[in-house]
């Protein structure tokens, strides 16, 4: 199972948060992109090298790079903010170049909630941004992976789905956040099993449908008894991302989770 280091988002470095965690048996991370966690602008040639020294040393590799979608916007109506998020996601696709990352997790973009422009144009400057950035992910041998986000103007598994259909390209497939589907009403299990083919990662944390959350195993609505079950029928264990969000003592959420896990029938390594 991969793990995600986002609950170290404002406490340490990116590298740092693996050195805890290598140290307590984990090997494979996900990694927000996020300042001051890890931001490529902010990372010098030299410090890329000595951090690759450093997961090596440790016995760990990330898989997948988050570019994040608060800052950037892939279908702006202005062309220069589209551009600056071209250029975002284009130095998280060098940074994982670098590391030997397989995978960068993007956002589709957003829309105005009030007068928003029509889906018809949105999508279009989503596609649009995708024709610079597809070509750069396939030469760093990356590819790129939409999450399903609430507050995105493409938040259902449906709606990615048609996205890949559209592109029909293997370098760009869905990361299927189970916590955000069921937020908004999704069936997660149902889903997974449907649109398994285009969902190449999946994250996985527990939420309410009052309130948005990244919470432990069993705080919220997910059934991870049957989520478990098409994870084994699907994409496998090792293609799972524990995101569950906790600043406090995550070493200990990340044991409880595991643990409780397996509770629910998951075969699990670590």
């Amino acid at each position: 199972m991969i793990i995600n280091t986002f609950s170290y988002l404002w406490s340490s470095t990116a590298i740092d948060a693996i050195a805890e965690l290598a140290r307590n048996g984990y090997r494979t991370f996900e990694v927000p992109v996020s300042s001051p966690h890890c931001w490529p602008d902010e990372i010098s040639k030299a410090e890329r090298s000595a951090i690759y020294a450093r997961l090596n040393e440790y016995g760990a590799s990330i898989k997948s790079l988050n570019a994040g979608g608060y800052d950037i916007n892939l279908a702006s109506p202005a062309a220069n903010m589209r551009r600056k998020s071209i250029e975002h996601i284009t130095s998280v696709i060098e940074l994982a170049e670098g590391w030997g990352v397989s995978e960068v997790v993007i956002s589709p973009g957003t829309r105005r909630p009030m007068i928003s422009p029509s889906l018809e144009k949105t999508y279009g400057w989503m596609y649009e941004s995708l024709d610079s950035l597809i070509p750069l992910a396939k030469q760093a041998g990356t590819r790129l992976l939409f999450e399903n986000t609430p507050y995105c103007f493409t938040p259902t598994i449906e709606d990615l789905a048609g996205v890949v259909g559209t592109i029909n390209d293997d370098s760009v497939k869905i990361v299927y956040d189970v916590a955000n589907a069921a937020y908004i009403g999704e069936d997660p299990v149902e889903s997974l099993l449907s649109h398994h083919k285009s969902i190449g990662l999946v994250h996985i944390s527990d939420t309410g449908t009052d309130t948005w959350g990244h919470d432990p195993i069993g705080a919220g609505v997910i059934d991870w008894h049957g989520l478990g079950q098409a994870v084994r029928e699907t994409c496998g264990v090792s293609n799972v991302v524990l995101e569950i969000i906790r600043e406090e003592n995550p070493v200990q959420e990340f044991k409880t989770a595991m643990q409780a896990l397996r509770d629910h029938g998951w075969e699990l390594t670590n």
